[in-house]
C-alpha cells in the first residue's frame, strides 16, 4: 500500500463538504479495495471525520490558502522577535496579529458558508485558536496547512503545539489549493463529476516525474511531532521572559478591550430589559383597567336589555289599552240616546 496514494485520497476527501464525509469515505474505499486490495481500502476507512472547526481550517487551506499563507508569514515573524528577544517589535507583531485574525475569521465564515455550512460562535472560537496555535508553532502551521486536520489546535501558552492525531496522513505533503476562479466547481462537486486527472473515486492523480513544477504548489516542509529540536534558548532566562510577558501584556490588553465591549453590551441588553419590563407590567395593569370596564360595561349592557324588555311590554300593554278605550268611545257615539 502506498502512501501516497493514501494522501490522494485523504486529500480528496477532506476538502469535501462535511455532511457528505462518511459516504464518500465508504465509496472511496469500496474503489480502493476494488483498484489496490485490502489493506489500502481498511487505511481509508480508518480516516477519521474532521471536527467542524477542523473542517473548517481544512476549507480555508483549500480554497484561500492566501489567508493562511499571511498568518504564517506573520508567525515566523513573532517566533524571530521572540527569539531576539525584541518586545518592541513582538508587542507590534501581537496587535497586528489579532487584526490579522479578526480578517481571516470572517474569510474562514464566507467559505465556509459557499461551501454550504454556518460556523457557529463555539465553532469559530475553536478555528481562531488553531490559527493563533499555527502562529505559535511552525508544525502547527505545517499541520494547518495540509488541509487534513482532524481536531482543534491550542498552544496553550507555549512555543510547541502537540500535533499527535492532529492531522491525517502526517508524512504527506499539503493538498493543493483550488483554484478560487475558472472551473467554477467546489472541491465536492470536483470530485463528483471526475475533474480531470481524477479517477473516479475522487482521488488525484500522481503527476509524472518529468512535469513541470505548478506555481504556488511546492512540496512544504514535512509536520514536526512534539519533540522537534528548537534553536537553542537565549543566554538570558530573565529576558526571554520579559519578552513573553510583553507578548502576554498585549494579550490581556487585548482581551481586556474585549472584556469592556462585552460589558457595555451586557448594560445596554439589561437596560432594554428593564426599560421593556415596566412597559409590560405597564400594558398589563391597562389592560387589567380595560378588563374591568368592560366588565361593567357588560353588566350595563345586561340590565339596560332586561329594562328595554320590560319596557317594550309595558308599551305593548298600554297600546292596547289604547285601543280598546278608542272602540268604547266609538260604540258610545254611535248608540243614540
Amino acid at each position: 500500500m502506498g502512501e501516497q496514494q493514501l494522501a490522494d485520497i485523504a486529500s480528496a476527501l477532506y476538502r469535501l463538504p462535511l455532511e457528505g464525509f462518511v459516504a464518500a469515505r465508504t465509496a472511496a474505499a469500496k474503489t480502493a479495495a476494488a483498484d489496490s486490495g485490502r489493506d489500502l481500502a481498511d487505511s481509508v476507512r480508518s480516516l477519521p471525520k474532521p471536527s467542524a472547526a477542523a473542517w473548517a481550517v481544512n476549507m480555508l487551506a483549500v480554497h484561500r490558502p492566501d489567508a493562511l499563507s499571511e498568518l504564517e508569514t506573520l508567525g515566523a515573524a513573532m517566533r524571530s522577535a521572540q527569539e531576539e528577544l525584541d518586545a518592541g517589535a513582538l508587542r507590534a507583531l501581537s496587535q497586528e496579529r489579532r487584526q490579522l485574525l479578526t480578517r481571516v475569521m470572517g474569510t474562514a465564515r464566507e467559505v465556509a458558508e459557499q461551501q454550504g455550512r454556518k460556523i457557529s460562535a463555539a465553532v469559530a472560537a475553536e478555528v481562531e485558536a488553531t490559527l493563533r496555535a499555527a502562529t505559535v508553532d511552525e508544525g502547527a502551521a505545517s499541520a494547518v496547512r495540509s488541509g487534513r486536520l482532524l481536531r482543534v489546535l491550542s498552544a496553550d501558552g507555549v512555543d510547541r503545539v502537540d500535533l499527535r492525531d492532529a492531522v491525517a496522513v502526517p508524512g504527506a505533503p499539503a493538498q493543493p489549493a483550488v483554484p478560487t476562479s475558472g472551473s467554477g466547481l467546489s472541491a465536492g462537486a470536483q470530485g463528483a463529476q471526475g475533474a480531470p486527472g481524477t479517477p473516479k473515486h475522487g482521488v488525484p492523480k500522481s503527476a509524472p516525474p518529468d512535469s513541470p513544477p505548478v506555481v504556488g504548489t511546492a512540496e512544504r516542509p514535512r509536520l514536526k511531532a512534539v519533540g522537534t529540536k528548537r534553536p537553542a534558548p537565549a543566554p538570558s532566562a530573565v529576558e526571554r521572559a520579559a519578552a513573553r510577558l510583553s507578548e502576554a501584556e498585549e494579550a490581556a490588553r487585548s482581551a481586556a478591550e474585549e472584556a469592556r465591549q462585552r460589558t457595555a453590551d451586557f448594560d445596554e441588553a439589561e437596560t432594554a430589559l428593564t426599560r421593556l419590563g415596566d412597559e409590560a407590567r405597564s400594558l398589563r395593569a391597562r389592560l387589567k383597567t380595560v378588563e374591568e370596564e368592560f366588565e361593567l360595561a357588560r353588566r350595563r349592557r345586561e340590565s339596560a336589555a332586561a329594562q328595554m324588555q320590560l319596557a317594550a311590554r309595558a308599551a305593548e300593554k298600554g297600546q292596547r289599552a289604547e285601543v280598546l278605550a278608542r272602540e268604547r268611545v266609538l260604540r258610545l257615539r254611535n248608540t243614540p240616546d
